[in-house]
């Protein structure tokens, strides 16, 4: 009893500094929902080198907020293993209604090269939490996977080339910007069809899904999922693009499909 009278006067000395749960942000979400997953070959040249996967396998309650749990994979098929193992692996979780991330942790194991990074953003007190320590962040901001799942709600309809859409996001101890520069259309065929796409770039400064020397171009379906429909992205070893060959659990017709 005591100690539940502490906690109480505690969260009355500072709540000012607190966000109510009922003041963060709604956004519209028609671009992707739990039971979404997506599906791609990872090409080295003409070589199909990996499988790269996408979900949302679930919503999980997280600080008090339902959130999307979104994962990413990236394996090297066996017989690339002996040139460069690949075994990479995102997760974040998206607040349901406001698109922003709870929890952010990325395991890579490219070559020899390895990287463990764990993040709780903590959006009501303005802190991420990490094993080095806690660190100030602006309100809303992104993990590089929730930055994109964010993109995928923006709306391009009006948007002319070299138009950017600014995010920030936070890796290691730092919270850099993250500017979305959008590059106009292009229909494109990818083993799971023929799509109309939008393609955008994300000027990513550290923390990327790969770890790029060079620019990352993303073709996104042209309607309301915006589904990556393939990814070109530089490595230390070359050029790498993933393409699309399954999808399932959209949140709506894929209108862009020819």
């Amino acid at each position: 009893m005591k100690n539940s009278a502490i906690i109480i006067v505690v969260f009355l000395l500072i709540g000012s500094s607190y966000i109510n749960g009922q003041d963060f942000r709604k956004i519209e979400n028609k671009a992707f929902t739990v039971g979404e997953k997506l599906t791609f070959d990872v090409k080295y040249g003409f070589v199909t080198a990996g499988i790269a996967e996408m979900a949302i396998p679930k919503i999980k309650k997280i600080s008090g907020r339902e959130a999307y749990n979104i994962t990413f994979r990236v394996n090297t098929i066996p017989g690339f293993d002996p040139f460069f193992k690949v075994r990479d692996r995102y997760e974040t979780y998206v607040d349901v209604e406001g698109i922003f991330p709870w929890r952010f942790e990325q395991h890579v194991r490219e070559g020899n090269y390895k990287k463990d990074f764990a993040a709780f953003f903590d959006q009501r007190r303005g802190t991420a939490k990490t094993s080095q320590g806690s660190y100030e962040i602006p309100l809303y901001v992104n993990d590089i996977m929730s930055a994109f799942y964010f993109t995928r709600i923006l709306d391009f309809s009006k948007s002319k080339k070299g138009d950017r859409f600014h995010l920030e996001n936070f890796y290691n101890d730092k919270v850099y910007p993250l500017d979305v520069l959008y590059h106009g259309k292009e229909t494109i065929e990818v083993e799971a069809g023929k799509f109309d796409c939008i393609i955008v770039e994300p000027l990513v400064v550290e923390g990327g899904l790969f770890k790029s020397e060079g620019n990352i171009l993303i073709w996104l379906s042209d309607d309301e999922n915006k589904i990556p429909v393939k990814v070109k992205t530089k490595v230390l070893i070359g050029s790498i693009d993933a393409e699309l060959t399954a999808y399932e659990g959209l949140a709506g017709e894929l209108k862009s499909k020819k």
